[in-house]
């Protein structure tokens, strides 16, 4: 069973966003896939909500109740924590993923936030023993702006894997409405941001995001 965990201690950098795009594609290329929403909030299972029966089966677990009971036969667990989460809550939270995607927003206060959140991941145990792996995902960019560049030189100082660019498009916030993914609106209305996700998705199945 892989276990994929999308975090950030900074709301608003897409945590949400990413889990649900993430879930929608495994289900829609035929895997059992569980969505873990760790956030009181339940972003993710209201997602899950607007979804229609039609659409590939995602099963939903409100994590933060207690313990996650994933169907016999799931092969994705895909898991949305909450913000503002550190220390030991954090290291318990690290102990459940094999694979870390830490989005990163174009924006100073987002940057330096992410430049500490990073550090303490690469230094929690689950990291350094080479149990988990993490990289990152430039989130909501507009290309050709002074601050996306600024983001591109940021993200380059990490020393952590930058997987994909994901663009501010319309089109997160329609599927968001329906409980649907990015792969699942029309292809001609969402090409690029289909293309955009190739990166992120190639190394998610790649041996390089497993440890």
């Amino acid at each position: 069973m892989r276990h994929i965990m999308v975090l950030n201690a900074k709301g608003g950098s897409g945590k949400t966003t990413i889990a649900t795009n993430l879930a929608s594609y495994y289900a829609s290329q035929g895997k059992q896939v569980l969505l873990a929403d760790y956030d009181p909030q339940g972003s993710s299972l209201d997602w899950l909500k607007a979804r229609s029966k039609g659409r590939p089966h995602i099963q939903g677990v409100a994590a933060w109740k207690g313990t996650m009971r994933p169907a016999r036969n799931t092969e994705i667990v895909i898991m949305d924590p909450p913000a503002a989460v550190h220390g030991r809550d954090l290291a318990n939270l690290l102990r459940k993923a094999e694979t870390i995607l830490i989005p990163v927003l174009p924006s100073p206060i987002d940057m330096r936030a992410a430049a500490a959140f990073v550090e303490t991941v690469k230094g929690s145990a689950r990291v350094t023993k080479k149990q988990a792996k993490i990289a990152l995902v430039a989130n909501r960019v507009r290309e050709y702006t002074n601050i996306y560049h600024e983001l591109e030189a940021f993200l380059g100082k990490l020393k952590v894997p930058v997987v994909g660019h994901l663009r501010d498009s319309m089109n997160y916030i329609r599927a968001a409405e329906r409980g649907l993914g990015i792969f699942e609106l029309g292809p001609a209305a969402s090409q690029i941001d289909r293309e955009q996700w190739q990166s992120v998705i190639r190394w998610l199945n790649s041996k390089r995001s497993r440890p």
